[in-house]
């Protein structure tokens, strides 16, 4: 990803938005019972979720370690991790709020 931890924050979380809105159309197709789809599908996505956030958060901080400039390697992760939980806060605030429960 970048040297930027709000592009790489938002990276994930436009992701997770992407996800949710498959999940919700995937949700209205009706399945046939018996089907291994619905499980395969979501094991799938599981871990191709796992793989892209691990890019997202991971890859430049650890090229930043690896290429000695450990302090911004660290730096960046954590900047990435606290700008990514502000994000996460604010659909929480929002259905506290009532806005969008």
């Amino acid at each position: 990803m970048t040297k930027n931890p709000l592009y790489n924050a938002l990276s994930a979380f436009t992701y997770i938005v992407l996800v949710v809105l498959l999940m919700n159309f995937a949700s209205k197709v009706e399945d046939p019972s018996g089907s291994i789809i619905a499980p395969v599908m979501m094991i799938s996505l599981f871990t191709l979720s796992a793989a892209v956030m691990a890019y997202i958060f991971l890859y430049r901080p650890i090229m930043l370690y690896l290429d000695d400039e450990k302090k911004d390697g660290v730096k960046l992760f954590i900047q990435t991790v606290a700008i990514f939980a502000s994000l996460t806060l604010i659909p929480f605030l929002l259905y506290l709020t009532g806005i969008f429960s």
